[in-house]
């Protein structure tokens, strides 16, 4: 079965579609063919960045909608087959003989004959909105806020690609610099078009974390006690952890706490304390304890479609209001942990205006004790009403953001 080149990212993509794993999750589960490892990722990725395109394509030229199997060996095969212009018989063959292998011969004909019969073009695309949605790989209802909030930017900041795989050098970085790279504003932290994970990993010479995560940190200021108020997986807890004397990381599912663990292990520090905790939830003991909070806190995450195109397959816009709820309710909370004259700091992974500026105005307006302070960073930005704005198109993929308020 290994000898087939779509076998390992059926393997990868099913997990995603049937099973509702993420996408980096489902890489690291399944053991890949090393030789044909990174045709594989390139695969799965270029799947979900075009899953809205490809699954109007099977509509089109198939009557009634293939059971699951078939329909992820159908976006496999036409990803093949329109993006990478492999030849139809070198794709069909394949596609008919890994049914073959797995059991479903007799769905071999089908396919067989949608993909000698496919033609590009004949799909008939959308207008308007849900054109820019199906090209975009964003949900509707996001394009729409997007389109909204930003205007005739938001195609640019919506069809930003990946610029690589973000690696952060602790040592050693000059051994892979003989690799195609592209710097970044921030010291050891490089992209990579491919990067293969290897020993020097899990000696903790390096970790893969996204430039906007980087960018956040380099907003905390150096302090004696800090809270990670939503950690997990816990990269930020461990660059923080190298300009803050303590820092005590809390997460709500004990599974990412372990995560928090583990890689702090990995990184070999020793500063980090993990809390099983809810930060929607008061502590007494916390009560005006820390030199700064950080709360970056759940969001929707569509500043990173661009790094994780299994995103939008589970964004619905009817979860919208109850994440505004959480966010602002964590936000609350923790403001009673900083210290007077400590540091609150807001962020998100999220490029919505009522996740981010609009959360931080309402905190503001409610607590006359806080303030807020100005803010920049090295990675290109736009400035807010209440903090700064990455956006995909400008800053290497990435959409986050970031307030800073004082407690006065």
């Amino acid at each position: 079965m290994k000898s087939n080149p779509f076998y390992d990212a059926y393997r990868v993509l099913n997990k995603i579609y049937a099973q509702g794993a993420h996408l980096k999750i489902a890489l690291s589960e399944v053991d890949l063919e090393p030789s044909n490892r990174a045709h594989t990722v390139k695969t799965v990725y270029g799947v979900l960045e075009n899953d809205g395109y490809l699954s109007l394509a099977i509509k089109t030229f198939a009557q009634k909608s293939p059971k699951q199997p078939v329909r992820i060996l159908l976006k496999i095969s036409l990803y093949h087959l329109i993006f990478l212009k492999k030849p139809r018989y070198m794709v069909t063959d394949t596609a008919v003989d890994l049914l073959k292998r797995m059991g479903k011969g007799g769905m071999g004909g089908f396919v067989n004959a949608f993909l000698r019969s496919f033609d590009e073009e004949k799909i008939v695309l959308p207008e308007g909105d849900e054109k820019l949605a199906l090209l975009s790989n964003f949900p509707l209802f996001a394009v729409k806020k997007i389109r909204a909030q930003y205007g005739e930017r938001a195609e640019s900041i919506l069809l930003a690609r990946s610029r690589g795989v973000s690696v952060r050098f602790l040592r050693g970085e000059e051994e892979y610099l003989t690799l195609p790279h592209e710097n970044t504003p921030f010291e050891k932290v490089f992209l990579f078009p491919n990067f293969t994970r290897d020993e020097n990993f899990f000696k903790g010479n390096y970790t893969f974390q996204s430039v906007g995560s980087v960018a956040i940190c380099g907003c905390i200021d150096p302090c004696d006690k800090l809270l990670d108020a939503c950690a997990a997986p816990g990269g930020k807890s461990v660059l923080l952890s190298e300009k803050c004397r303590e820092v005590y990381a809390a997460e709500v599912y004990p599974h990412r706490a372990e995560l928090i663990g583990s890689y702090a292990k990995r990184m070999n520090v020793q500063n980090i304390q993990i809390f099983e905790e809810d930060s929607s939830v008061y502590r007494p003991e916390w009560e005006s304890f820390f030199d700064g909070v950080l709360c970056d806190v759940p969001c929707t995450g569509l500043g990173t479609v661009a790094e994780n195109p299994d995103l939008p397959l589970r964004k619905k816009e009817e979860d919208f209001p109850a994440l505004l709820k959480i966010q602002r309710a964590i936000l609350s909370n923790c403001a009673r942990y900083v210290k007077p004259g400590g540091t609150l700091y807001y962020s998100t992974c999220s490029i919505l205006e009522e996740e981010n500026d609009g959360a931080a105005e309402d905190f503001l307006k409610e607590n006359k004790e806080f303030s807020g302070l100005p803010l920049t960073s090295p990675l290109p930005h736009e400035k807010t009403k209440c903090g700064i704005q990455f956006l995909p198109d400008r800053a290497f993929g990435a959409g986050f953001f970031v307030a800073k308020m004082r407690r006065v």
